[in-house]
């Protein structure tokens, strides 16, 4: 079923609903219920409490009136008579009023006893949804047009699809979903915690920060081998700089600003404008480019308490930023390379993507002829290279059109990560130039792009697709090593000592317990190897060992199987 179809089946379920709770309630007020992404939600006011124990008994009056094949039926009416159809529902009255004069007010009946406010459309009866599958969700507080001053309804979330299968797929996602949730998976392997003292700002713990280097080491690997510079710029700088870039005038509101001096300065909320002066600390020629730099700059940016979200949504973050410096025609190779960069990156994570085209925004800088060249710019480039992409109209940075790049992980959810944005504005504003084989003075066409979009972010993305059992790659702790009693530490410290010379992160479970306790705390703590040592393997001077997926492994030969891990390890292997 098309997008456009079942948000029609979705908004009619949306009507069915509210007649339901009419019926089973009393002294109801409804306001509105619009489609979702996963659904469609309605919002009563009522003095009783809807409870998850009044769900089924809301379900069965809604399959009561689908059941009855009840009509849809359209109807135009004056302001006036709208206004004394609904002169009992001040929610109504209140939207009606607020309508242009000229408006036509439509409403629709559902049967003959049931009419509500409503542009539609909708399907004909009450026939048509017979095969769409639905389940209520949830129930909140939800303030009358999200305005706290005014009155607090209840808001009844429902899951709608078009048949039971999908909305069974739907179901089960959220399960998985609320499983591998970073924030308890977090807090439960020992990886980051937020402070009360430092909302949206997280604290990395050890094991946090050793896989948070492990994305750092990756990115400049594969940075460095596609010719890639890299930098550090200051975390504030003077508020002139943020003026000439055009941020104070347009992002004001999400910096946070203190006084030096006189001086006002701001906390960076992104790295280009550093990126501009340190391309201007010398003379470039057109035999330089394209000039690739890239900075790994911990940017602040000030989100409301409400939005927070784990490492998803943060107050600082690390963006593994790049600037890329270019002649007008190196723009679609370039762009190009950064492609292959970000699926060499995601496929080493086995995530696969999808990509949108963002255009020119309301608040934007610059002339629109400008705009469209780097708009067709960006286009030219998703075509020759054979990508399926849709256009995502209006929701370009307000310096240049970008491309979004959503990743999605192993139960079906995207998350937008990577973006390349192409940039015409901030080469002039700062006066950036070079010369060109001609001789004269040009300005440079620039991208900024990000990969990981933020390793705040990717973290969390990463474990929740691996619900915390990551690749040994990226394991915190990749090897745990157990003795089945005191004796055997020597033997113990000595497979430590031989394993962490190659590089791996292993710890030592040494503590006086049984040995079913200690492989039952290595398996939660997602360790992918553990080795179990008793007398029979020092005598041969071998291991047991045991895999996170596989269970028992047996007897293996130290050095054998080290060769074995090395080349898990150092091959990326998920």
């Amino acid at each position: 079923m098309e997008e456009k179809d079942l948000a029609i089946y979705r908004h009619g379920c949306a009507h069915v609903l509210a007649k339901a709770v009419d019926k089973i309630f009393t002294n109801v007020k409804n306001t509105i219920g619009p489609a979702i992404d996963d659904g469609f939600y309605y919002d009563f006011d009522l003095e009783e409490s809807i409870t998850p124990e009044d769900f089924k008994k809301i379900e069965k009056e809604m399959n009561k009136i689908i059941a009855r094949d009840e009509k849809f039926e359209r109807k135009e009416v004056s302001k006036s008579e709208a206004l004394e159809i609904f002169k009992d529902n001040p929610y109504k009255v209140e939207l009606i009023e607020n309508l242009p004069e000229n408006e036509v007010i439509s409403i629709y009946t559902l049967g003959d006893d049931w009419c509500d406010l409503c542009r539609g459309p909708h399907v004909k009866s009450t026939k048509e949804l017979r095969n769409f599958a639905f389940k209520i969700n949830r129930v909140s507080g939800a303030y009358w047009r999200g305005d706290e001053k005014n009155k607090m309804l209840q808001r009844v979330y429902v899951f709608g699809y078009a048949t039971k299968e999908e909305l069974d797929e739907h179901i089960h996602m959220l399960e998985e979903a609320k499983k591998r949730d970073h924030r308890k998976l977090g807090k439960e392997l020992g990886l980051f915690f937020i402070s009360d003292y430092a909302q949206g700002m997280p604290f990395f713990m050890p094991k946090g920060l050793t896989l948070k280097n492990e994305l750092i080491s990756f990115w400049r690997e594969i940075h460095k081998k596609a010719g890639y510079l890299e930098i550090e710029t200051p975390m504030a700088m003077n508020r002139q700089l943020w003026e000439v870039s055009g941020h104070w005038d347009h992002y004001k509101d999400n910096m946070y600003t203190f006084k030096v001096e006189d001086d006002t300065f701001a906390i960076k909320p992104m790295n280009c404008p550093g990126g501009m002066l340190y391309y201007l600390q010398n003379k470039h020629s057109y035999r330089e480019f394209p000039l690739r730099v890239g900075e790994l700059g911990k940017v602040h940016r000030y989100e409301a308490s409400g939005t927070l979200n784990g490492l998803l949504r943060v107050r600082c973050f690390t963006q593994d930023d790049a600037h890329i410096f270019m002649l007008p025609e190196q723009i679609e190779s370039e762009i190009e390379n950064v492609m292959k960069l970000v699926d060499e990156t995601y496929k080493t994570f086995g995530l696969s993507y999808n990509v949108e085209l963002s255009t020119m925004p309301d608040n934007h800088i610059g002339d629109i002829e400008t705009w469209e060249k780097a708009e067709t710019a960006l286009k030219n480039a998703l075509e020759t290279m054979k990508l399926d992409y849709k256009v995502n109209a209006g929701d370009g940075a307000f310096y240049g059109p970008k491309i979004d790049i959503h990743v999605k992980d192993c139960i079906g959810r995207e998350w937008q990560c990577g973006t390349i944005q192409l940039d015409m504005q901030l080469p002039k504003r700062f006066n950036l130039t070079y010369t060109d084989k001609d001789g004269k003075e040009k300005e440079p066409i620039m991208i900024h792009r990000v990969i990981y979009g933020s390793l705040e972010r990717m973290i969390a993305v990463l474990t929740e697709n691996f619900a915390g059992a990551f690749p040994l790659w990226l394991s915190p702790v990749q090897i745990e090593i157990m003795n089945l009693n005191d004796d055997l530490l020597p033997y113990a410290r000595s497979v430590k000592d031989r394993l962490e010379k190659e590089g791996f992160r292993v710890e030592l479970d040494d503590r006086n317990e049984k040995i079913g306790k200690k492989i039952r705390e290595a398996q939660l703590n997602k360790v992918p190897y553990m080795l179990i040592l008793g007398e029979k393997e020092k005598e041969n001077g071998n291991i047991c060992v045991r895999s996170r997926k596989e269970g028992d492994l047996g007897a293996r030969d130290l050095e054998e199987w080290i060769k074995e891990i090395k080349e898990e390890r150092d091959s990326k292997r998920i």
